[in-house]
Protein backbone atom coordinates (compact mmCIF):
# COMPACT_ATOMS: atom_id res chain seq x y z
CA UNK A 1 0.00 0.00 0.00
CA UNK A 2 2.44 2.51 0.88
CA UNK A 3 4.60 2.00 -2.67
CA UNK A 4 1.02 2.71 -4.26
CA UNK A 5 0.44 5.45 -1.93
CA UNK A 6 4.45 6.89 -3.11
CA UNK A 7 3.40 6.39 -6.93
CA UNK A 8 -0.23 8.79 -6.69
CA UNK A 9 1.56 11.22 -4.56
CA UNK A 10 4.20 11.65 -7.29
CA UNK A 11 1.87 11.38 -10.23
CA UNK A 12 -0.23 13.88 -8.09
CA UNK A 13 2.88 16.50 -7.59
CA UNK A 14 2.11 18.91 -10.29
CA UNK A 15 -1.30 19.28 -8.67
CA UNK A 16 -0.34 19.51 -5.13
CA UNK A 17 2.40 22.29 -6.22
CA UNK A 18 -0.59 24.50 -7.92
CA UNK A 19 -3.25 24.27 -5.69
CA UNK A 20 -3.67 24.64 -2.26
CA UNK A 21 -4.39 20.81 -0.86
CA UNK A 22 -6.54 20.35 1.86
CA UNK A 23 -3.60 18.93 5.07
CA UNK A 24 -6.49 17.72 7.25
CA UNK A 25 -9.78 16.38 5.62
CA UNK A 26 -12.65 14.62 7.64
CA UNK A 27 -13.97 11.29 7.02
CA UNK A 28 -18.05 11.01 8.14
CA UNK A 29 -18.73 7.50 7.63
CA UNK A 30 -15.20 6.05 8.38
CA UNK A 31 -16.13 2.99 9.81
CA UNK A 32 -18.19 2.04 6.84
CA UNK A 33 -17.89 0.33 3.27
CA UNK A 34 -16.68 2.58 1.42
CA UNK A 35 -15.27 5.13 3.80
CA UNK A 36 -13.04 2.05 5.39
CA UNK A 37 -11.35 1.62 2.12
CA UNK A 38 -11.16 5.65 1.59
CA UNK A 39 -9.17 6.05 5.08
CA UNK A 40 -6.15 4.45 4.21
CA UNK A 41 -5.73 5.60 0.87
CA UNK A 42 -5.94 9.31 1.95
CA UNK A 43 -3.35 8.51 4.52
CA UNK A 44 -0.74 6.57 2.11
CA UNK A 45 -1.69 10.25 -0.47
CA UNK A 46 -0.37 12.43 3.01
CA UNK A 47 -3.31 13.58 4.38
CA UNK A 48 -4.18 14.08 8.00
CA UNK A 49 -7.18 12.28 8.70
CA UNK A 50 -10.00 12.82 11.18
CA UNK A 51 -12.76 10.29 11.65
CA UNK A 52 -16.18 11.01 12.97
CA UNK A 53 -17.44 8.26 14.27
CA UNK A 54 -20.41 7.06 15.99
CA UNK A 55 -18.43 3.74 17.90
CA UNK A 56 -14.72 4.31 17.82
CA UNK A 57 -14.07 1.09 18.82
CA UNK A 58 -15.18 -0.11 15.50
CA UNK A 59 -11.95 1.30 14.24
CA UNK A 60 -9.63 -0.72 16.82
CA UNK A 61 -8.96 -3.63 14.76
CA UNK A 62 -8.42 -1.28 11.42
CA UNK A 63 -3.85 -1.39 11.11
CA UNK A 64 -4.32 2.42 9.62
CA UNK A 65 -6.30 3.63 12.87
CA UNK A 66 -2.79 3.59 14.69
CA UNK A 67 -0.84 5.89 12.15
CA UNK A 68 0.32 8.62 13.32
CA UNK A 69 -1.86 11.38 11.29
CA UNK A 70 -5.07 9.51 12.17
CA UNK A 71 -7.53 11.29 14.52
CA UNK A 72 -11.07 9.49 15.92
CA UNK A 73 -13.52 11.79 17.41
CA UNK A 74 -16.26 10.21 18.41
CA UNK A 75 -19.29 12.26 16.84
CA UNK A 76 -22.96 12.76 17.41
CA UNK A 77 -24.31 13.64 13.67
CA UNK A 78 -27.61 14.86 15.39
CA UNK A 79 -25.79 17.77 16.93
CA UNK A 80 -24.60 20.22 14.70
CA UNK A 81 -22.75 22.26 17.83
CA UNK A 82 -20.73 19.55 18.63
CA UNK A 83 -20.14 18.41 14.96
CA UNK A 84 -18.56 21.46 14.01
CA UNK A 85 -16.29 21.46 17.24
CA UNK A 86 -15.38 17.80 15.58
CA UNK A 87 -14.82 19.81 11.93
CA UNK A 88 -12.74 22.53 12.98
CA UNK A 89 -9.38 22.84 11.47
CA UNK A 90 -10.32 20.21 8.96
CA UNK A 91 -10.30 21.86 5.31
CA UNK A 92 -12.71 19.70 3.81
CA UNK A 93 -14.90 16.72 4.59
CA UNK A 94 -15.96 13.22 3.07
CA UNK A 95 -19.78 12.75 3.59
CA UNK A 96 -20.24 8.90 3.23
CA UNK A 97 -23.38 7.98 5.63
CA UNK A 98 -26.38 6.36 5.13
CA UNK A 99 -29.64 5.76 7.68
CA UNK A 100 -30.50 2.37 5.09
CA UNK A 101 -29.12 0.07 7.55
CA UNK A 102 -30.17 1.17 10.96
CA UNK A 103 -33.61 3.65 10.53
CA UNK A 104 -35.78 1.21 8.53
CA UNK A 105 -38.59 2.52 6.72
CA UNK A 106 -38.06 6.06 7.58
CA UNK A 107 -34.34 6.00 6.28
CA UNK A 108 -34.90 8.98 3.87
CA UNK A 109 -36.14 11.81 6.33
CA UNK A 110 -33.08 10.48 8.48
CA UNK A 111 -30.70 10.70 5.86
CA UNK A 112 -32.04 14.38 5.03
CA UNK A 113 -31.76 15.82 8.85
CA UNK A 114 -28.48 14.32 9.28
CA UNK A 115 -27.40 15.90 5.66
CA UNK A 116 -28.42 19.49 6.91
CA UNK A 117 -26.70 18.95 10.49
CA UNK A 118 -24.06 17.70 8.80
CA UNK A 119 -24.01 21.26 6.72
CA UNK A 120 -24.87 23.88 9.25
CA UNK A 121 -21.66 22.07 11.16
CA UNK A 122 -19.23 22.54 8.07
CA UNK A 123 -19.95 26.12 7.25
CA UNK A 124 -19.74 26.81 11.26
CA UNK A 125 -16.39 25.01 11.53
CA UNK A 126 -15.23 26.97 8.28
CA UNK A 127 -14.48 23.73 6.10
CA UNK A 128 -13.76 24.33 2.71
CA UNK A 129 -15.66 22.13 0.57
CA UNK A 130 -17.37 18.55 1.17
CA UNK A 131 -17.31 16.05 -0.64
CA UNK A 132 -20.32 13.45 -1.12
CA UNK A 133 -20.88 9.65 -2.99
CA UNK A 134 -24.31 10.49 -4.49
CA UNK A 135 -26.45 7.80 -6.71
CA UNK A 136 -26.81 7.64 -10.83
CA UNK A 137 -30.16 7.82 -11.71
CA UNK A 138 -32.03 10.24 -14.28
CA UNK A 139 -34.35 12.84 -12.40
CA UNK A 140 -37.73 12.72 -12.72
CA UNK A 141 -40.98 11.85 -10.57
CA UNK A 142 -40.14 8.17 -11.37
CA UNK A 143 -37.04 7.72 -9.46
CA UNK A 144 -36.57 5.62 -7.38
CA UNK A 145 -37.68 6.66 -3.33
CA UNK A 146 -33.45 5.68 -2.74
CA UNK A 147 -32.13 7.50 -5.41
CA UNK A 148 -34.36 10.61 -4.66
CA UNK A 149 -33.02 10.73 -1.12
CA UNK A 150 -29.34 10.48 -2.29
CA UNK A 151 -30.61 13.83 -4.72
CA UNK A 152 -32.32 15.04 -1.29
CA UNK A 153 -29.21 15.00 0.56
CA UNK A 154 -27.24 16.36 -2.26
CA UNK A 155 -29.34 19.05 -1.90
CA UNK A 156 -29.05 19.40 2.02
CA UNK A 157 -25.39 19.33 1.98
CA UNK A 158 -25.23 22.25 -0.39
CA UNK A 159 -27.83 24.41 1.35
CA UNK A 160 -25.70 26.17 3.38
CA UNK A 161 -23.21 27.90 0.97
CA UNK A 162 -20.38 24.64 1.59
CA UNK A 163 -19.41 24.30 -2.10
CA UNK A 164 -19.88 20.43 -2.61
CA UNK A 165 -18.70 18.08 -4.93
CA UNK A 166 -20.96 15.35 -5.81
CA UNK A 167 -19.86 11.45 -7.26
CA UNK A 168 -23.14 9.50 -8.33
CA UNK A 169 -22.21 5.96 -9.27
CA UNK A 170 -24.41 3.07 -9.91
CA UNK A 171 -24.04 -0.55 -8.59
CA UNK A 172 -20.36 -0.31 -6.99
CA UNK A 173 -18.71 -3.90 -7.19
CA UNK A 174 -15.74 -4.69 -4.53
CA UNK A 175 -16.00 -7.67 -2.26
CA UNK A 176 -18.19 -7.01 0.52
CA UNK A 177 -20.19 -4.49 -1.06
CA UNK A 178 -23.89 -5.09 -0.62
CA UNK A 179 -24.49 -5.50 -4.28
CA UNK A 180 -21.63 -7.44 -5.11
CA UNK A 181 -22.79 -9.81 -2.14
CA UNK A 182 -26.59 -9.43 -4.15
CA UNK A 183 -25.07 -10.23 -7.17
CA UNK A 184 -22.74 -13.59 -6.02
CA UNK A 185 -25.89 -15.04 -4.00
CA UNK A 186 -28.22 -15.38 -6.42
CA UNK A 187 -26.32 -16.23 -9.30
CA UNK A 188 -24.03 -19.16 -6.69
CA UNK A 189 -27.16 -20.53 -5.12
CA UNK A 190 -30.20 -20.27 -8.14
CA UNK A 191 -29.59 -21.89 -10.84
CA UNK A 192 -32.79 -20.46 -12.61
CA UNK A 193 -33.99 -17.80 -11.52
CA UNK A 194 -37.53 -15.99 -12.24
CA UNK A 195 -36.51 -12.21 -11.78
CA UNK A 196 -38.94 -8.99 -12.95
CA UNK A 197 -38.17 -7.29 -15.86
CA UNK A 198 -35.40 -4.64 -14.28
CA UNK A 199 -32.85 -7.93 -15.31
CA UNK A 200 -33.20 -6.13 -18.53
CA UNK A 201 -32.32 -2.54 -17.15
CA UNK A 202 -29.37 -0.84 -18.13
CA UNK A 203 -26.28 0.07 -15.44
CA UNK A 204 -22.89 0.80 -16.06
CA UNK A 205 -21.44 -0.44 -12.24
CA UNK A 206 -17.86 1.01 -11.14
CA UNK A 207 -15.29 -1.04 -9.22
CA UNK A 208 -14.41 0.26 -5.70
CA UNK A 209 -11.10 0.61 -6.59
CA UNK A 210 -12.13 2.91 -8.74
CA UNK A 211 -14.51 4.77 -6.75
CA UNK A 212 -11.99 5.22 -3.59
CA UNK A 213 -9.56 6.51 -6.49
CA UNK A 214 -12.38 9.28 -7.94
CA UNK A 215 -12.78 10.46 -4.08
CA UNK A 216 -9.39 10.87 -3.37
CA UNK A 217 -8.71 12.52 -6.53
CA UNK A 218 -10.94 15.09 -6.12
CA UNK A 219 -9.08 16.88 -3.32
CA UNK A 220 -6.22 18.13 -5.24
CA UNK A 221 -8.49 19.06 -8.62
CA UNK A 222 -10.15 22.55 -7.97
CA UNK A 223 -12.14 22.15 -11.35
CA UNK A 224 -14.01 19.55 -9.16
CA UNK A 225 -15.55 21.77 -6.61
CA UNK A 226 -18.71 22.71 -6.52
CA UNK A 227 -20.20 20.05 -9.03
CA UNK A 228 -21.68 16.95 -9.95
CA UNK A 229 -19.87 13.86 -11.53
CA UNK A 230 -21.39 10.72 -12.83
CA UNK A 231 -18.70 8.09 -12.29
CA UNK A 232 -18.63 4.35 -13.92
CA UNK A 233 -16.76 1.87 -15.34
CA UNK A 234 -15.69 1.40 -19.08
CA UNK A 235 -19.17 -1.14 -19.47
CA UNK A 236 -22.51 -0.55 -19.87
CA UNK A 237 -24.68 -3.92 -19.23
CA UNK A 238 -28.07 -5.16 -18.26
CA UNK A 239 -28.21 -7.13 -15.19
CA UNK A 240 -28.79 -10.05 -17.14
CA UNK A 241 -25.60 -9.75 -18.87
CA UNK A 242 -23.97 -9.05 -15.49
CA UNK A 243 -25.15 -12.06 -13.94
CA UNK A 244 -24.22 -13.96 -16.44
CA UNK A 245 -20.21 -12.96 -16.57
CA UNK A 246 -20.29 -13.54 -12.44
CA UNK A 247 -21.57 -16.92 -13.13
CA UNK A 248 -19.07 -17.59 -15.80
CA UNK A 249 -16.39 -16.07 -12.87
CA UNK A 250 -17.48 -17.84 -10.60
CA UNK A 251 -17.22 -21.49 -13.00
CA UNK A 252 -21.14 -21.93 -12.84
CA UNK A 253 -23.06 -23.46 -15.53
CA UNK A 254 -25.07 -20.80 -17.48
CA UNK A 255 -27.72 -19.46 -15.04
CA UNK A 256 -31.36 -19.70 -16.77
CA UNK A 257 -32.72 -16.03 -16.40
CA UNK A 258 -37.04 -16.18 -17.17
CA UNK A 259 -38.67 -12.62 -16.29
CA UNK A 260 -41.98 -11.70 -15.68
CA UNK A 261 -43.85 -8.90 -15.46
CA UNK A 262 -45.52 -9.78 -11.88
CA UNK A 263 -42.80 -9.44 -9.84
CA UNK A 264 -43.13 -6.29 -7.61
CA UNK A 265 -39.68 -4.63 -5.94
CA UNK A 266 -41.91 -5.72 -2.52
CA UNK A 267 -41.83 -8.94 -3.67
CA UNK A 268 -38.29 -8.62 -4.95
CA UNK A 269 -36.60 -8.04 -1.77
CA UNK A 270 -38.23 -10.30 0.19
CA UNK A 271 -36.93 -12.96 -2.31
CA UNK A 272 -33.59 -10.87 -1.93
CA UNK A 273 -33.96 -11.34 1.59
CA UNK A 274 -34.64 -15.02 1.46
CA UNK A 275 -31.26 -15.87 -0.74
CA UNK A 276 -28.72 -13.11 0.37
CA UNK A 277 -27.06 -11.78 3.42
CA UNK A 278 -29.34 -8.76 3.36
CA UNK A 279 -32.40 -8.28 5.61
CA UNK A 280 -36.01 -6.87 3.79
CA UNK A 281 -35.21 -3.41 4.87
CA UNK A 282 -32.10 -3.14 2.94
CA UNK A 283 -33.47 -4.89 -0.28
CA UNK A 284 -36.58 -2.89 -0.69
CA UNK A 285 -35.06 0.46 -1.41
CA UNK A 286 -31.98 -1.48 -3.12
CA UNK A 287 -34.73 -3.82 -5.16
CA UNK A 288 -37.14 -0.58 -6.17
CA UNK A 289 -33.97 1.21 -7.54
CA UNK A 290 -33.19 -1.31 -10.12
CA UNK A 291 -36.14 -0.28 -11.94
CA UNK A 292 -34.29 2.91 -13.02
CA UNK A 293 -31.48 3.02 -15.97
CA UNK A 294 -28.26 4.15 -13.98
CA UNK A 295 -25.85 4.77 -16.67
CA UNK A 296 -23.31 7.58 -16.98
CA UNK A 297 -24.84 10.62 -19.09
CA UNK A 298 -21.11 12.40 -19.32
CA UNK A 299 -17.28 11.40 -18.59
CA UNK A 300 -15.93 14.93 -17.38
CA UNK A 301 -14.45 13.21 -14.73
CA UNK A 302 -11.90 10.66 -16.26
CA UNK A 303 -10.28 13.42 -17.71
CA UNK A 304 -9.51 15.10 -14.58
CA UNK A 305 -8.54 12.21 -12.51
CA UNK A 306 -7.46 9.52 -15.41
CA UNK A 307 -7.06 6.27 -14.14
CA UNK A 308 -7.41 2.58 -14.88
CA UNK A 309 -11.29 1.81 -15.30
CA UNK A 310 -11.73 -2.00 -14.09
CA UNK A 311 -14.34 -3.46 -16.71
CA UNK A 312 -17.25 -5.10 -14.83
CA UNK A 313 -15.17 -8.53 -15.49
CA UNK A 314 -12.10 -7.17 -14.11
CA UNK A 315 -13.93 -6.07 -11.35
CA UNK A 316 -16.08 -9.14 -10.10
CA UNK A 317 -12.82 -11.17 -10.87
CA UNK A 318 -11.01 -9.03 -8.31
CA UNK A 319 -13.61 -9.15 -5.80
CA UNK A 320 -13.57 -13.06 -5.66
CA UNK A 321 -9.88 -12.87 -5.57
CA UNK A 322 -9.90 -10.65 -2.13
CA UNK A 323 -12.90 -13.24 -1.22
CA UNK A 324 -10.67 -16.16 -1.88
CA UNK A 325 -7.38 -14.95 -0.41
CA UNK A 326 -9.50 -14.03 2.80
CA UNK A 327 -8.55 -9.91 2.50
CA UNK A 328 -11.88 -8.40 2.62
CA UNK A 329 -11.05 -4.78 3.90
CA UNK A 330 -14.58 -3.74 4.83
CA UNK A 331 -17.91 -5.54 4.25
CA UNK A 332 -21.61 -3.87 3.77
CA UNK A 333 -22.51 -5.02 7.43
CA UNK A 334 -20.12 -3.25 8.95
CA UNK A 335 -21.67 -0.06 8.95
CA UNK A 336 -24.65 0.73 11.22
CA UNK A 337 -25.26 1.58 15.04
CA UNK A 338 -23.96 -0.39 17.68
CA UNK A 339 -26.32 -0.28 20.38
CA UNK A 340 -25.13 0.13 23.70
CA UNK A 341 -25.57 -3.44 26.10
CA UNK A 342 -28.55 -4.45 27.71
CA UNK A 343 -28.45 -3.01 31.02
CA UNK A 344 -28.12 -6.64 33.02
CA UNK A 345 -28.46 -4.84 36.29
CA UNK A 346 -32.07 -4.42 36.21
CA UNK A 347 -35.06 -7.03 35.54
CA UNK A 348 -35.29 -10.50 35.03
CA UNK A 349 -31.73 -11.91 33.77
CA UNK A 350 -31.39 -15.71 32.63
CA UNK A 351 -27.53 -16.76 33.05
CA UNK A 352 -26.03 -19.56 30.76
CA UNK A 353 -22.09 -20.17 32.50
CA UNK A 354 -19.62 -22.55 31.71
CA UNK A 355 -16.36 -23.04 32.40
CA UNK A 356 -13.53 -25.44 32.02
CA UNK A 357 -9.28 -25.43 32.54
CA UNK A 358 -7.68 -25.99 28.46
CA UNK A 359 -4.22 -27.19 28.21
CA UNK A 360 -3.24 -24.15 25.92
CA UNK A 361 -1.90 -20.96 25.67
CA UNK A 362 -4.62 -17.93 25.71
CA UNK A 363 -3.94 -16.65 22.56
CA UNK A 364 -4.56 -19.90 21.22
CA UNK A 365 -7.59 -20.15 23.36
CA UNK A 366 -8.42 -16.58 21.92
CA UNK A 367 -8.52 -17.68 17.71
CA UNK A 368 -10.18 -20.59 18.39
CA UNK A 369 -12.88 -18.04 20.07
CA UNK A 370 -12.72 -15.76 17.23
CA UNK A 371 -13.66 -19.02 14.62
CA UNK A 372 -16.73 -19.50 15.66
CA UNK A 373 -19.27 -18.33 13.70
CA UNK A 374 -19.27 -18.12 9.81
CA UNK A 375 -18.25 -20.63 7.49
CA UNK A 376 -16.24 -22.05 10.34
CA UNK A 377 -19.10 -23.21 12.07
CA UNK A 378 -20.20 -23.64 15.84
CA UNK A 379 -17.96 -26.50 17.19
CA UNK A 380 -20.92 -28.48 17.34
CA UNK A 381 -25.34 -28.94 16.80
CA UNK A 382 -24.48 -27.03 13.30
CA UNK A 383 -27.65 -28.17 12.36
CA UNK A 384 -29.59 -26.67 15.29
CA UNK A 385 -27.73 -23.35 14.52
CA UNK A 386 -28.84 -23.59 10.74
CA UNK A 387 -32.32 -24.10 11.97
CA UNK A 388 -32.42 -20.87 14.13
CA UNK A 389 -30.85 -18.84 11.01
CA UNK A 390 -33.30 -20.25 8.93
CA UNK A 391 -36.53 -19.59 11.13
CA UNK A 392 -34.74 -16.35 11.30
CA UNK A 393 -34.62 -15.11 8.09
CA UNK A 394 -38.41 -16.00 7.78
CA UNK A 395 -39.25 -13.60 10.66
CA UNK A 396 -37.03 -11.13 8.72
CA UNK A 397 -33.93 -11.66 10.66
CA UNK A 398 -30.23 -11.53 9.16
CA UNK A 399 -30.24 -15.65 9.78
CA UNK A 400 -26.55 -16.96 9.30
CA UNK A 401 -25.73 -15.82 5.60
CA UNK A 402 -23.97 -13.01 6.57
CA UNK A 403 -21.09 -15.01 7.38
CA UNK A 404 -17.58 -12.71 8.02
CA UNK A 405 -15.57 -10.36 6.96
CA UNK A 406 -12.72 -12.99 7.55
CA UNK A 407 -12.33 -16.56 8.28
CA UNK A 408 -9.46 -15.71 11.49
CA UNK A 409 -9.85 -12.25 12.72
CA UNK A 410 -12.81 -10.08 14.12
CA UNK A 411 -13.27 -6.78 15.26
CA UNK A 412 -15.55 -4.32 17.10
CA UNK A 413 -18.46 -4.04 15.42
CA UNK A 414 -18.03 -6.56 12.69
CA UNK A 415 -21.42 -8.82 11.78
CA UNK A 416 -20.79 -12.64 12.67
CA UNK A 417 -23.50 -14.50 11.27
CA UNK A 418 -26.89 -13.01 13.59
CA UNK A 419 -24.31 -11.88 16.10
CA UNK A 420 -22.15 -8.22 16.43
CA UNK A 421 -19.20 -8.07 18.28
CA UNK A 422 -19.70 -5.43 20.92
CA UNK A 423 -16.96 -5.90 22.96
CA UNK A 424 -13.04 -6.96 21.89
CA UNK A 425 -9.71 -7.00 24.00
CA UNK A 426 -7.05 -9.37 22.34
CA UNK A 427 -6.33 -12.87 23.94
CA UNK A 428 -8.74 -12.15 27.08
CA UNK A 429 -12.48 -11.22 25.90
CA UNK A 430 -15.12 -11.80 23.15
CA UNK A 431 -18.67 -10.09 23.77
CA UNK A 432 -21.59 -10.81 21.15
CA UNK A 433 -24.72 -9.54 21.27
CA UNK A 434 -27.71 -11.27 19.24
CA UNK A 435 -29.14 -9.21 15.94
CA UNK A 436 -31.51 -12.14 15.27
CA UNK A 437 -35.29 -11.52 15.63
CA UNK A 438 -35.55 -12.08 19.65
CA UNK A 439 -38.14 -11.56 22.37
CA UNK A 440 -35.44 -10.04 24.35
CA UNK A 441 -31.80 -9.13 24.30
CA UNK A 442 -29.01 -11.72 23.81
CA UNK A 443 -25.37 -11.45 24.69
CA UNK A 444 -22.66 -14.47 24.38
CA UNK A 445 -19.25 -13.23 26.57
CA UNK A 446 -16.15 -15.69 26.25
CA UNK A 447 -13.65 -14.61 28.56
CA UNK A 448 -9.65 -15.84 28.61
CA UNK A 449 -7.86 -16.16 32.16
CA UNK A 450 -4.09 -17.09 31.82
CA UNK A 451 -2.99 -19.66 34.42
CA UNK A 452 1.09 -19.68 33.26
CA UNK A 453 2.74 -20.24 29.63
CA UNK A 454 0.56 -22.97 28.49
CA UNK A 455 -2.89 -23.34 30.59
CA UNK A 456 -5.86 -21.00 30.67
CA UNK A 457 -9.30 -20.80 31.98
CA UNK A 458 -12.63 -20.34 29.45
CA UNK A 459 -15.22 -18.87 30.85
CA UNK A 460 -18.04 -18.52 28.24
CA UNK A 461 -21.62 -17.27 29.47
CA UNK A 462 -25.26 -16.56 27.51
CA UNK A 463 -27.31 -13.56 29.07
CA UNK A 464 -30.95 -13.24 28.12
CA UNK A 465 -33.03 -10.36 29.03
CA UNK A 466 -36.83 -11.64 28.27
CA UNK A 467 -39.28 -9.11 27.23
CA UNK A 468 -42.42 -9.69 28.20
CA UNK A 469 -44.56 -13.39 28.21
CA UNK A 470 -43.00 -14.51 25.00
CA UNK A 471 -39.40 -13.28 26.36
CA UNK A 472 -39.95 -15.97 29.08
CA UNK A 473 -41.45 -18.74 27.08
CA UNK A 474 -38.62 -18.53 24.57
CA UNK A 475 -36.11 -18.85 27.00
CA UNK A 476 -37.25 -22.03 28.37
CA UNK A 477 -38.41 -23.25 25.30
CA UNK A 478 -34.35 -23.47 24.63
CA UNK A 479 -32.86 -23.45 27.65
CA UNK A 480 -33.09 -27.30 27.40
CA UNK A 481 -30.88 -27.18 24.21
CA UNK A 482 -28.14 -25.26 25.68
CA UNK A 483 -26.67 -28.51 26.87
CA UNK A 484 -26.08 -29.06 23.26
CA UNK A 485 -25.44 -26.20 22.07
CA UNK A 486 -23.17 -24.52 23.95
CA UNK A 487 -21.47 -27.00 26.49
CA UNK A 488 -20.99 -28.60 22.58
CA UNK A 489 -19.26 -25.37 21.37
CA UNK A 490 -17.38 -24.92 24.89
CA UNK A 491 -15.84 -28.25 24.28
CA UNK A 492 -15.27 -27.49 20.52
CA UNK A 493 -13.44 -24.90 21.52
CA UNK A 494 -10.92 -26.49 23.78
CA UNK A 495 -10.47 -29.06 20.87
CA UNK A 496 -9.44 -26.46 18.16
CA UNK A 497 -7.21 -24.61 20.83
CA UNK A 498 -5.26 -27.57 21.22
CA UNK A 499 -4.89 -28.44 17.39
CA UNK A 500 -4.06 -24.53 16.97
CA UNK A 501 -1.17 -24.79 19.85
CA UNK A 502 0.07 -27.85 18.36
CA UNK A 503 0.46 -26.40 15.18
CA UNK A 504 2.48 -23.33 15.90
CA UNK A 505 5.02 -26.15 18.27
CA UNK A 506 5.23 -27.98 15.36
CA UNK A 507 5.96 -24.97 13.09
CA UNK A 508 8.58 -23.90 15.88
CA UNK A 509 10.68 -26.90 16.28
CA UNK A 510 10.29 -28.28 12.60
CA UNK A 511 13.42 -25.36 11.41
CA UNK A 512 15.60 -26.41 14.63
CA UNK A 513 15.22 -30.19 13.16
CA UNK A 514 16.47 -29.50 9.75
Amino acid sequence: MNNVGAAHREASTPFLSEVSVPKRVAIAGATGYIGGRLAPRLIDDGYIIRCLVRSPGKLTGRSWAAIPGVEIRQADLEDAASLAKNLAGCEAAFYLVHSMTSAGAEYAIRDRHLALQFAFAAREAGVGRIIYLGGLGETGPDLSEHLSSRREVEEALASTGVPVTVLRAAMIIGSGSASFEILRYLVERLPVMITPKWVSTPCQPIAVRNVVGYLAGALSQPETMGNVFDIGGPDALCYRDIMSIMAEELGLRRRWIIPVPVLTPRLSSYWIQFITPLSHEIAKPLAEGLKNPVVCREDRITKLIPQELLSVREAIRAALCKITEHHVETNWSMAGPIPGDPDWAGGRIFRDARELTVEAPDWAVFRAVCRVGGGHGWYAADWLWKIRGWMDRLVGGPGLRRGRRDPEMVGYGEALDFWRVVGYEQDRRLARRAEMKLPGEALLEFRIQPRGARQCTLQQVALFQPRGLFGLLYWYAVAPLHSVVFRGMLLGIQREALQIAAVSTEATVEPGRA
